[in-house]
């Protein structure tokens, strides 16, 4: 006893005189799982691989988000937010793994991007939310209810404007506040469809921005920027779907109409560009303006700010999505809109690339690079095999160009001489189609302005000029294929009995014509060569390159040349930008319709004209059954002329309807008048004392005949 009140004399001084009352301070308890997630469908593999796997698991995973951390005591491992629980009795993994991420933002994004991921050829991940799994676990199977299905609710039908019996095309107009959609038949004025007259008496504008239509023509989007894209369809424009995406600037459908992504080029915003599935209206991915590492250290804001972001652009079929990146391109993979194979594709300097439009084929080209030459490559997809490679030396600059059909590929590259002081063109031309896809290259002394190919047709065209800045320029065609000279010298018209050559021919060369651009008619044949914009005059000359006939005509300041799909008819415009410019040519503002040979249709103009655009429709015949129905012309002429007969008897029926109907009221008029008057007749003869002024028996007929001289004329004659 003695020990421990001299051990407490000893501390005397040390203890504080107030109340022992300790407060410790714990970290908030989390009420919620809202950062857990399940995953499940993982591979089962035996205890001994346990940690491998885990390795593999938690490196996709990080890939999303921190994952929490908790510290124990001292001298243990601190512990992380992943568990993934083994069978003891079957000494195997459970196929599931639990994850706590820092936030629950994280939770809800690795939600979107795992759920269906690829782990390997034989499973796919499913991801769902913890609390959600509580929820389920706490639902007994007798309290499970069959929901009732909603009704049935057809959707409009998006091709019923392909019925028209008429054959009718149809474009679009955004001018001031108004939008419209019109029919087109190609002879004469437009015809009003449908210019939001429902929208109008809500007392809602139907579009806000610019419109766009889809690639087969199904759906008509405009875009609101204060709530996203609206999509039309149908044979009364019905609403089908809403797309949110604020500060919308543009959208891009897919070429099969399976997808439509927006973009509002706000460089801060880290989901700038959203791709949608328009069935399910689901948001599949989202991705920054600009790709990661895009740019070099070395380049400055200045100079950032005025560099493009590079464009995705889609596979003919709608599997891939692809964008450029540094020194590579990113190929997503539809639906599930990730990496194909995992990985970009390796392009070490690319500057441009393109897909074929009829075959999942990429085209890129790319500088002189680390001591390699410029070249120019195709790529298959998915196989990734280089189908071809041209090396190029002295580029300054190429343009790819593919024909419609995705059967040629050419590519104009700009060379310079060692001093870098001279600049000249040669044309690339790549025969995709045939074994080996053999590559002719075409010199050309001038600069080249302009390339375009006709789209049905192996022909193509150029606009060339000793100068660039010449004001007379050349316009040369070629095609990739030429009659023997036998062939020729014998004068052979039957196609059949002629020897083709697969080499670039020179067809002609229209000198001193003044034009920048080129528009080849969808149908072929047909080219226009425009002068556009406002300090051009405007010239507009239509040349048939079979019949060798040239149409002049003017639209001045026209600064667009769009054909419709048949090549039928064909709109030169003055448009504006929405938001300002081209205020002071208001007078212009506007369009012109005009025929394939150069005739004018009609003309409309407006004040504010922001856009103009035919709506596309998908090409059903093959080129066998369009040469088959070229051949047979002469059978269908008098079909198309007893249509277009009927046709002008109805609208002849119809502007006389008015008349006719008065005509018919008259004659029914005087009908009756002539037989209430007959009715009278007895009254009247009663009156008169029996006498009928109507019985010419009454009457006596005199004739008198009265000559009367209207002129005179006196001549002397002589004799001879």
């Amino acid at each position: 006893m003695s020990t421990i009140e001299d051990e407490s004399a000893s501390l005397d001084g040390y203890f504080s005189d107030a109340p022992l009352d300790p407060k410790p301070s714990y970290p908030p308890l989390l009420s919620t799982f809202e950062r857990c997630i399940i995953l499940t469908n993982l591979p089962k593999v035996p205890s001994s691989k346990h940690e491998k796997l885990s390795k593999v698991v938690l490196k996709i995973v990080t890939r999303i988000g921190n994952l929490a951390s908790y510290e124990e005591d001292e001298g243990a491992e601190s512990s992380t937010g992943f568990c993934m629980p083994l069978n003891e009795e079957k000494d195997s993994t459970v196929g599931c793994a639990f994850v706590e991420y820092e936030s629950a933002a994280d939770a809800k994004k690795a939600l979107e991007v795992l759920q269906d991921y690829r782990f390997d050829k034989n499973h796919l991940l499913k991801v769902t939310l913890y609390q959600r799994a509580l929820d389920l676990a706490s639902v007994a199977e007798d309290e499970f209810t069959m929901p009732e299905p909603e009704p049935y609710k057809e959707r409009p039908n998006t091709m019923a404007w392909l019925e028209d019996s008429c054959q009718r095309d149809q474009f679009a107009v955004r001018h001031g506040n108004e939008t419209g959609v019109y029919w087109c038949d190609g002879k004469g004025d437009a015809v009003v469809d449908y210019d939001g007259e429902r929208e109008k008496k809500a007392g809602i504008n139907w579009c806000d921005y610019y419109i766009q239509w889809s690639p087969k023509g199904s759906y008509f989007a405009t875009l609101v920027p204060s709530k996203g894209v609206i999509l039309w369809g149908g044979k009364n424009f019905e609403k089908l779907a809403r797309f949110p995406a604020p500060g919308v600037d543009f959208v891009v459908f897919s070429p099969q109409e399976n997808y439509i992504m927006t973009n509002n080029n706000n460089r801060n915003d880290p989901n700038a560009i959203k791709v949608f599935s328009i069935q399910s209206g689901k948001l599949l991915r989202a991705f920054p303006l600009y790709p990661k590492d895009f740019f070099d250290d070395s380049v400055s804001e200045q100079d950032r700010a005025n560099i493009p972001p590079p464009p995705f652009q889609w596979s003919h079929d709608d599997k891939y999505l692809a964008r450029m990146g540094k020194d590579l391109i990113s190929i997503f993979e539809t639906p599930t809109m990730k990496l194909l194979d995992k990985r970009s594709l390796a392009c070490d300097g690319i500057h441009e690339f393109q897909f074929s439009p009829k075959a999942n084929i990429i085209a890129y080209w790319a500088p002189e690079h680390k001591n390699q030459p410029a070249h120019v490559d195709l790529i298959e997809l998915p196989s990734r095999k280089s189908l071809r490679q041209k090396n190029l030396f002295n580029v300054t600059k190429c343009s790819m160009v593919w024909q419609e059909d995705g059967e040629y590929l050419g590519v104009k590259v700009t060379r310079h001489t060692k001093s870098k002081k001279t600049l000249y063109n040669n044309l690339e031309l790549f025969r995709v189609n045939e074994p080996g896809i053999p590559v002719e290259m075409l010199d050309i002394k001038d600069a080249v302005m302009a390339f375009a190919w006709e789209p049905t047709g192996s022909r193509f065209a150029i606009i060339h000029a000793e100068n660039p800045t010449s004001t007379k320029v050349n316009v040369s065609f070629y095609d990739m294929f030429r009659v023997s000279s036998e062939a020729e010298k014998k004068k052979i018209k039957k196609s059949s009995d002629k020897q083709i050559i697969a080499e670039v021919n020179k067809v002609e060369t229209l000198e001193g014509k003044q034009c920048n651009c080129i528009f080849w008619s969808p149908a072929g044949r047909t080219i226009i060569l425009a002068s556009l914009g406002d300090s051009a005059s405007g010239t507009l000359e239509f040349y048939d390159v079979e019949n060798k006939t040239l149409t002049v005509k003017e639209h001045y300041r026209a600064n667009q040349v769009l054909w419709d799909p048949s090549g039928r008819t064909v709109a030169t415009t003055v448009s504006q930008p929405i938001g300002g410019g081209h205020f002071k040519f208001a007078m212009d503002n506007g369009y012109i319709l005009w025929t394939f040979q150069g005739k004018q249709l009609s003309q409309a103009s407006f004040e504010t004209f922001y856009q103009f655009q035919w709506r596309p429709r998908e090409k059903l015949f093959s080129k066998e059954e369009v040469a088959e129905v070229a051949k047979n012309i002469k059978k269908y002429e008098k079909q198309f002329n007893a249509f277009d007969e009927a046709k002008k008897r109805r609208l002849r029926l119809e502007e006389t309807k008015e008349k006719r109907k008065s005509r018919a009221t008259f004659r029914a008029t005087l009908a009756r008048l002539k037989e209430w008057r007959a009715r009278q007749k007895q009254e009247r003869m009663a009156l008169l004392g029996g006498y009928d002024s109507e019985d010419e028996d009454n009457f006596v007929i005199k004739e008198v005949v009265m000559e009367t001289v209207l002129s005179s004329k006196e001549e002397l004659i002589t004799g001879a």
